[in-house]
């Protein structure tokens, strides 16, 4: 089930689906396929989700001023206002998991507890080490084997796919460009901010992922105080996808 709400003058679409304790899950760039993906699916069996879809992703509009994951965080607290979402799990994968860290820096008050599944958003080593893999510039294929354990879960199928369907996935991906293109895939003051987040958070990461290594999970893990870092085996740059499962017991289990 799907709503619309009016935030900063745009409709944000809000997506809820299962039943139980409310989770508030961030959506990867992959988004058009998360919110049908067996993970959701898993997750839908205990928890109510609640998933807003970033402005340029899914329904939501996407006015030109928008240029970053840190514009987006302030929306996104709005829209957490909006809701009244008050002391309550939040759940970010990939560049969700940069809009959570971004949004978490600023105000906690209303995370319970943090789960940041291979977030982007930091840069660890100097300004010639390659952090993060270019993506946009590198051979399709050897960019489906960075991200993949198995290049399998990357392949898409478009035959039968509704245009409208095809259209969301385009236009996710270019907003996912948009935001992330520079810096690249990063914010140079989200480090120096992270130690901010005072909730119980917790990282869990690819053991295989070639866009951003494990070493620069457990890098980005270090500045969040307290924070668990644990590695997922035979997973690339989106465990939850590759091991849904997995991914899905880790998580609950630190929300218990």
């Amino acid at each position: 089930m799907s709503e619309f709400l009016t935030i900063q003058g745009m409709k944000i679409e809000v997506e809820r689906m299962g039943s139980g304790s409310p989770l508030l899950v961030l959506l990867s760039e992959e988004a058009a396929f998360e919110r049908t993906s067996p993970f959701i699916a898993e997750l839908a069996r205990s928890h109510e989700l609640v998933m807003p879809m970033a402005p340029g992703f899914g329904n939501s509009e996407r006015p030109d001023w928008i240029s970053s994951p840190d514009d987006i965080s302030y929306i996104f607290l709005d829209v957490i206002e909006k809701l009244g979402i008050k002391k309550t799990p939040v759940l970010g994968l990939s560049l969700g998991g940069w809009i959570a860290a971004e949004m978490a820096v600023k105000d906690d008050s209303f995370i319970s507890k943090l789960s940041l599944v291979n977030p982007f958003g930091v840069k660890i080593g100097g300004p010639f080490d390659r952090d993060i893999q270019d993506i946009w510039t590198l051979h399709p294929a050897k960019v489906a084997a960075l991200k993949y354990h198995n290049v399998d879960f990357g392949k898409r199928d478009y035959t039968n796919t509704p245009e409208a369907e095809i259209a969301i996935v385009a236009r996710n991906l270019e907003s996912f460009a948009r935001f992330c293109w520079e810096p690249y895939m990063h914010n140079p003051k989200l480090k120096i901010r992270l130690p901010r987040i005072k909730v119980p958070t917790q990282f869990i990461w690819g053991e295989n992922d070639g866009v951003t290594t494990a070493a620069y999970g457990k890098a980005y893990s270090q500045h969040v105080p307290g924070a668990s870092f644990v590695t997922v085996p035979n997973a690339g740059h989106y465990p939850q996808i590759e091991q849904p499962a997995e991914v899905a017991k880790l998580i609950n289990a630190f929300l218990a």
